[in-house]
């Protein structure tokens, strides 16, 4: 009997542990997986020059700015994209948030900007840093939160955005 009952309360702590990784698990809605493989991390892309357009657009429409690092070889970084085109999610992404993602090669290109919003990407990827319209940081992933989009839920993501929004947005 105590061997079952080790047995019991150790599944149940498995369940504990792993239920707030798997979001479905809670029954949230966990996010798509892509349909498709697309080119979000464009290789000849100017990273600065990207961040500095989308800056001027989240100015001119109200929005914030959110850098999504990551490469084209990460699958977590198309989900998360998928996530982002959902019909659950673009809607509150669009109308609070202009998206610039920011090619991080192998680990070798862009570094200095992940540096400069405090993004460790160390963490794995993706990884995202929120920007006020004028440029400020006003949040950085330091724990790797997006990295494992694969297990996260659209009511995750849905709270992040609702969370970093513009305080006048909806």
């Amino acid at each position: 009997m105590r061997g079952r009952t080790w047995s019991t309360f150790s599944a149940l702590l498995l369940t504990v542990a792993v239920n707030p990784l798997l979001g479905h698990a809670q029954g949230k809605k966990p996010l798509a997986k892509p349909s498709e493989k697309r080119d979000i991390y464009p290789a000849n892309v100017d990273a600065k020059a990207e961040i500095a357009e989308a800056l001027a657009t989240a100015a001119k429409t109200n929005r914030r700015v959110i850098l999504v690092f990551g490469g084209n070889w990460c699958y977590d970084c198309h989900v998360l994209d998928a996530a982002f085109h959902s019909p659950e999610i673009a809607p509150t992404l669009n109308k609070n948030f202009v998206v610039v993602h920011v090619n991080v090669g192998e680990f070798d290109k862009n570094l200095e900007i992940a540096d400069k919003y405090e993004v460790p990407l160390k963490r794995g990827v993706p990884a995202s840093a929120v920007l006020e319209s004028d440029g400020k940081l006003l949040f950085s992933q330091k724990h790797g939160e997006f990295e494992a989009a694969r297990s996260m839920a659209t009511e995750d993501v849905l709270a992040f955005l609702n969370k970093w929004k513009p305080v006048n947005g909806n």
